[in-house]
């Protein structure tokens, strides 16, 4: 196989040099793809799947790149990108008919998204699928730019199969900025009024909110000890043992003190957990 022998490890100092000679690596005919994948799927072989992932990092870097907008680094989203190909690689299947870099498209992209997502910003803008989906369409369906009229926010609802409502927050979401809490250090005391720490109160030490905190402590644990002495005496010294003393007991001593297995001890304590649970519930 010419092509295989011609696949050598990528160079890792320059991005730059990384993507040209990703470019450079021969493609892989569908002969040749389908034997390696045969290889990897029949007989684990790690050479076989080297092979096969670094003869589709061309596409990775193609795909990284139309994802450039979101301000990460294109490095980054090569490096998630990877990732999804080697999940493809690892579940391909040389039989289904299709050449790897169509089954591989929703793996590499799935990755890239879910790296977009966690670090688009600090607070993380979309969590329900409806959520996702206009997240890396919204901007595409924006006929102008500012705030979407009533028509427009129907209109993309519609084309998405979302709620207009959920258009409407996730615009607001898009459009907004990430601030710091207290923002930086300024000699002027009314600069700090732009920062939540300018406007927000500290209700922790607030007397209403500290009674109630230990009203609230004091009932808890009035509830718990009502709980404990429910429990038979056994299950109780395990809990006692287990979670309440300075010096918490493993299982295997608790064991040897009863006289029963470590397992039977588990069964115990498991059980009185759930007792406790369901009273202070």
């Amino acid at each position: 196989m010419s092509n295989e022998n011609a696949l050598t490890a990528l160079p890792s100092g320059s991005m730059d040099a990384y993507i040209s000679a990703a470019f450079q690596l021969p493609m892989l005919s569908a002969e040749e793809e389908k034997s390696l994948a045969i290889r990897l799927r029949d007989h684990k072989d790690l050479q076989a799947a080297q092979t096969l992932i670094t003869s589709h990092i061309r596409f990775v870097v193609r795909i990284a790149r139309n994802y450039s907008g979101y301000g990460l680094a294109l490095p980054d989203l090569i490096q998630e990108g990877t990732v999804g190909l080697m999940k493809a690689v690892k579940r391909f299947d040389p039989e289904m008919g299709v050449r790897l870099v169509s089954f591989a498209v929703h793996w590499i992209k799935a990755e890239i998204h879910e790296y977009i997502l966690k670090n688009w910003r600090i607070v993380k803008v979309a969590t329900t699928k409806a959520q996702r989906k206009l997240f890396f369409n919204l901007r595409s369906s924006k006929k102008r730019l500012g705030w979407f009229s009533k028509e427009e926010v129907n209109d993309v609802a519609q084309d998405l199969g979302v709620k207009p409502e959920t258009v409407m927050e996730m615009e607001s979401r898009l459009s907004g900025q990430d601030i710091a809490f207290d923002g930086p250090m300024q000699d002027d005391d009314d600069q700090l009024t732009a920062t939540p720490a300018g406007y927000l109160s500290d209700m922790r030490m607030e007397p209403a909110s500290l009674l109630e905190s230990s009203d609230s402590e004091s009932q808890m644990k009035q509830r718990l000890i009502n709980a404990m002495q429910d429990l038979d005496e056994r299950s109780r010294e395990i809990l006692q043992a287990r979670w309440l003393g300075d010096k918490k007991s493993t299982l295997h001593e608790l064991a040897e003190r009863f006289q029963v297995s470590a397992e039977r001890i588990r069964q115990i304590e498991k059980n009185a957990m759930k007792k406790l649970k369901a009273q202070l519930l």
